[in-house]
Formats: C-alpha cells, structure tokens, sequence
C-alpha cells in the first residue's frame, strides 16, 4: 500500500488494522517513566486514556481516538501539509459526523496545528473534501510507517528479540491486527529496548491492556 498525496481515504487500512499495529508497537516501547509525563512532554508513541499518539517532537504529530460503535477519527499534522496555508482556506472539518471531538479539533484549529482529519465510520474512512490545488495534506510523511504494513513490521522488529522458534515481528503484528494478541506472555518475554536498557515488562502489559490487545480491556 502507497499513500497519496494529498492523502485519500482508501490509502489507510481498515480502523480496526491500523489500531492494533500502532497500539501493539506502542506498548512494545511502554515505561513507567513515560507514563507519569504529561502529554506536552512526551514523544515517541504511545497510549493513553485519550488513545494512541505519534510525535516526534517537532515535525509531525498524530492522535487516534475510538469514539464507540465501530468508529475512530484520525488527526494530526507533518510539515509536509499545506493544507493550513492553502488559499481558499480548506474546511478539515467539512461533512465530519456528530461524533468527531469537536471541541478538541477546533481548538487545535484556532491555534493553527491541525493539518488533516480522518474519520472511520461503517467500514471506511472519509474525510472534507480538497481543491485539486492542494498538493499534500500529511498523512504520507506522517503516517506511513504505520499505514504500510512492512514499515510498520520493521518498526515492531526492532523492539522484539528474534528467535529461532516462535512468532517474529511479523506474526505479532498479524495478531494484534485482528485484535488480540494469543500470546501475551511470549510478546512480553520478547520484548527488548533497542538502546540496551532494559524493557519494562509491566508498562507493557498495561499498555497492551489499554489499547485492547490484551487484559480487561480486550476487544474480543
């Protein structure tokens, strides 16, 4: 899968697909340490209450919600988007359902930090509608690694030791895709933190647990 630019709505995955490989690669990278930031101060990705993020810390960030009943929304910005200095301005917001945050996405407006909307409703996503004059909206260079499948595999490869037995990186995600991982403890016992340090197991757990891969708050 290549994504357009600017981006269509048939170049994301399915909701279900794209939240279980960003939640899963999420909770590979989990601490306790990151958890007690507040979201201002954080980068990386991770999950919380409010969903998953994506921000590198000053060139792209994203957030992705579940709001119930089959539904997400997808937002953020890169500063490869042009939608926020396109003349005429763009609607971000035109023909989105009553479910969208509205609040929250017309004060990132107010404040100029939004770059693009996507919602997920029945099955597909959707989103405004743009002049043929708009050249990128963002979501290739910002979402790519998660919405191509074999970026989003490399991603994952790199927190999860291989071994000579046993599900790879690949088949992890395979798993979380679907939306519940089948073995929690292999996961948690592969897991490693590129850098050395070593992983924090319970941090992962509960991410896991958050984003409905595994625990209480699993999807199935």
């Amino acid at each position: 899968m290549t994504i357009n630019r600017p981006g269509l709505p048939q170049d994301l995955p399915p909701a279900e697909r794209l939240w279980g490989r960003w939640a899963l690669i999420a909770a590979a990278g989990a601490t306790t340490a990151a958890e007690r930031r507040a979201p201002a101060h954080r980068t990386g990705r991770w999950i919380d209450e409010d969903g998953l993020h994506w921000d590198d810390g000053g060139c792209t960030w994203w957030v992705m919600s579940r709001r119930g009943d089959g539904r997400y929304v997808l937002y953020g910005e890169d500063e490869s988007s042009a939608v926020k200095w396109h003349k005429p301005p763009v609607d971000m917001l035109a023909g989105g359902p009553a479910w969208l945050p509205w609040d929250e996405l017309r004060d990132r407006l107010s404040g100029y930090e939004l770059g693009c909307v996507y919602w997920y409703e029945n099955g597909a996503w959707s989103r405004a509608p743009y002049p043929d004059t708009l050249d990128d909206d963002g979501l290739d260079c910002g979402m790519s690694a998660l919405a191509v499948r074999a970026e989003a595999v490399e991603l994952l490869a790199e927190r999860v030791a291989a071994v000579a037995d046993g599900p790879d990186a690949d088949a992890f995600l395979a798993q979380a895709e679907t939306g519940r991982l089948e073995d929690v403890d292999a996961f948690l016992a592969r897991v490693r933190d590129p850098d050395g340090d070593e992983p924090d197991a319970p941090a992962v757990a509960r991410a896991l647990a958050l984003g409905g891969l595994a625990g209480e708050h699993a999807t199935r």
